[in-house]
């Protein structure tokens, strides 16, 4: 786990939850760079977890992650096609990275491991390891969206990274919108036959099976962090500050992707057409800092900064600001406190993989008197959580009245639309999540008894 991360996202949270419950070596970057990358990993044990982690090479550190990763890839995967910027030298680093990634995890290899890749930072791993005489079974998840073909096809060399992912035996999609998106690349790479075979896709000899497995949380250790966070000083400061009033929240990084400054225009929007929730709704937005040192980000946050001030300016009253906006981490266990004494949720990326705010709010919620999640259309936990009010997150008006629509609704509803999305969290959380790649992984011939393998699982 990288030592410069300063909050858990979904990623790192579901990936440590399977390897605490399965055991196995998790490999990965040691948050540091440097001029000359030792040979051996440094190997560490933490959470009951072996992490076996590497340096980057300073000159490839920028142009891959700053570059590559979040410069290229995650705007082009988000539907962000006019932002997205490309370079040569950009892409060679990320294949550089790749390739030391194969190099040093080759070794620590055993027989019997799966190994598990995770995310758009490692697209091309798979094909490093085959390359290098792997035989392990292979897999790979992807957490954001995978963008239709005719989004994909402006990036250079884009068949590059889908002949890649052909190399892992399972490669696993957050929804079947992404699943669809992915078959759509292999079909214009391969033709329309090869991207509707039953048993997978094959390619150079070599098949690829493709599936959905939607991420999910720790419910019940969500609930247990809700309830003992009321004790909390910091969760008793926030209710105290509202002074009785009711709170509508929000906890984002703070990302172009989140849709973040249309939700303050959308709450705007509410504040003029509910004009008798003035004074007695607060909304808090929680949004820590995400890639500071990218342009793109640093006007996002003062976007943010801007309206946040336009509208308390223009509705706030002199005991009461309308939007409370937070630049800062808390602990987790205090962010599942500030959901459950949320009476509404919202929840609006304009694109996301899944999501797993919304999942967290709803099973952070008190059964008996829970709140309502308002939920964007174009996040990947819309498929599951059919009980929300869903919107489209650049409709302000739409936005707006459900918003208010969730103020006024009765308990009734609300527990029956609670009810219905626990079902659902608990019936597919993050323990169901990994079980069922992991063994779809270690099932790779058919019939073949995946147990053994199961001991020692290779995750990145």
């Amino acid at each position: 786990m990288p030592k410069r991360a300063s909050a858990a996202g979904g990623l790192a949270v579901g990936v440590l939850a399977a390897m605490q419950a399965r055991g196995g070596l998790w490999f990965g970057w040691s948050g540091e760079t440097a001029t000359s990358v030792p040979a051996e990993p440094q190997m560490t044990r933490r959470q009951g977890v072996d992490f076996a982690t590497i340096d980057l090479p300073e000159d490839d550190f920028e142009p891959y992650y700053a570059g590559y990763c979040n410069a290229t890839l995650w705007p082009l995967f988000h539907y962000f096609v006019g932002s997205m910027q490309y370079s040569d030298a950009q892409y060679a680093a990320y294949r550089r990275v790749n390739e030391l990634f194969a190099e040093r995890l080759l070794p620590l290899l055993r027989e019997d491991d799966l190994v598990w890749v995770h995310d758009y930072h490692l697209m091309l791993l798979g094909a490093g390891l085959r390359e290098r005489g792997a035989r392990q079974p292979l897999g790979f998840f992807l957490h954001i969206p995978f963008p239709h073909v005719e989004a994909l096809r402006a990036l250079p060399a884009w068949e590059d990274l889908v002949r890649g992912l052909l190399a892992y035996d399972l490669v696993g999609f957050q929804t079947a919108r992404d699943l669809a998106c992915f078959r759509s690349a292999v079909s214009e790479l391969l033709g329309p036959a090869a991207s509707n075979l039953p048993g997978g896709i094959v390619h150079a000899g070599h098949r690829t099976r493709i599936d959905v497995f939607p991420i999910g949380v720790d419910v019940e250790g969500i609930q247990r962090e809700a309830r003992h966070s009321q004790s909390s000083d910091t969760v008793k400061r926030m209710l105290a500050g509202l002074l009785g009033r009711r709170c509508v929240i929000g906890v984002d990084r703070l990302d172009y992707s989140k849709g973040l400054v249309d939700r303050f225009l959308a709450y705007e929007r509410f504040m003029e057409r509910h004009p008798e929730h003035a004074n007695h709704v607060t909304f808090l937005q929680i949004a820590p800092l995400s890639r500071a040192d990218l342009r793109e980000y640093g006007e996002i946050r003062r976007s943010l900064e801007q309206a946040g001030g336009r509208i308390n300016g223009r509705f706030a009253e002199t005991d009461w600001t309308p939007i409370r906006y937070l630049n800062r981490n808390f602990s987790h266990e205090v962010l599942m406190g500030f959901l459950r004494n949320s009476c509404v949720g919202v929840v609006t990326p304009v694109r996301d993989g899944m999501n797993l705010v919304a999942k967290e709010y709803v099973a952070a919620q008190d059964p008996d008197d829970p709140g309502v999640l308002v939920l964007s259309t174009l996040a990947g936990a819309a498929e599951e959580l059919t009980g929300a009010l869903l919107v489209n997150p650049r409709d302000s008006r739409g936005v707006a009245d459900a918003i208010h629509r969730a103020l006024a609704m009765p308990p009734d509803e609300r527990r029956a639309r609670h009810r219905d999305m626990l079902d659902v969290l608990r019936g597919h959380d993050i323990h169901a999540w990994h079980q069922r790649f992991v063994e779809r992984l270690g099932a790779r011939e058919a019939g073949q008894a995946a147990a053994a393998r199961w001991r020692r699982a290779g995750v990145l």
